[in-house]
């Protein structure tokens, strides 16, 4: 147990999915994971531990912003063990090569956010996701006729920010930009763990379209479905 986290280190299962959202993250277990169970409700940041198919997988929020993840994937590597992390969920693209509704493996992560740099003295703005998992992500989505795509992303730590992130995102060839995987691949890498994200694009800085609440849901599933059927096997 933690400050933050009430499951005993056994309530917590070697791999977990990562949504932001802890509403997200009871959908999750209601639609895919059997013998389920709530174990952690601190602070209303869901956990659930449950069952896809014969494999043991943990569910759990990791709230908005590199802050937020950053305590919630710390602990999960450091006080519950966890080998392996993925976290699903939404990112906005910058270049139009990609879309709406495509979903973005991230191999890489640029970031000025300081959370890296004051937790482990590390000095570099790009980290670099899990090789060996985005290598099964891969591959099971070509078993699964999924189309992905693979790039960096700008892990920001501001949302309504006065400086042009396009630009920085140009700059640093980035893809796309959302909120967490900056701390969540420097955690790995400080712990020697496996971390990677799928990211569903639902808007654009090329354009005013956003997908709808119904679109958004019906493309989680599909990173969901991908990711559990890729972690099952591990």
């Amino acid at each position: 147990m933690t400050p933050h986290n009430e499951a005993k280190c056994e309530d917590i299962a070697k791999i977990v999915l990562m949504p932001g959202d802890p509403i997200r993250a009871k959908k999750i277990a209601e639609d895919f994971l059997t013998d389920y169970k709530l174990v952690n409700g601190v602070r209303g940041m869901f956990a659930y531990t449950g069952y896809y198919q014969d494999k043991r997988i943990t569910v759990m929020a990791s709230g908005m912003g590199n802050a937020s993840m950053g305590i919630y994937s710390y602990e999960l590597y450091n006080d519950y063990d966890v080998d392996y992390i993925i976290r699903i969920g939404t990112a906005g693209s910058f270049n139009s090569n990609l879309q709406l509704r495509d979903i973005l493996l991230v191999d890489s992560t640029y970031s000025d956010s300081s959370y890296a740099k004051i937790a482990y003295n590390f000095d570099d703005n790009i980290v670099l996701s899990s090789v060996s998992l985005n290598n099964l992500l891969t591959l099971k989505a070509n078993e699964l006729n999924v189309n992905i795509k693979t790039g960096r992303v700008y892990s920001t730590d501001v949302f309504y920010a006065k400086t042009n992130a396009n630009d920085i995102a140009i700059k640093n060839n980035c893809l796309s930009v959302e909120m967490e995987t900056w701390a969540l691949f420097n955690n790995a890498k400080y712990f020697k763990k496996e971390a990677t994200a799928l990211l569903t694009i639902t808007d654009t800085f090329y354009s005013d379209e956003k997908l709808s609440a119904l679109e958004r849901q019906n493309n989680f599933n599909n990173v969901v479905k991908l990711a559990l059927e890729t972690v099952k096997n591990i």
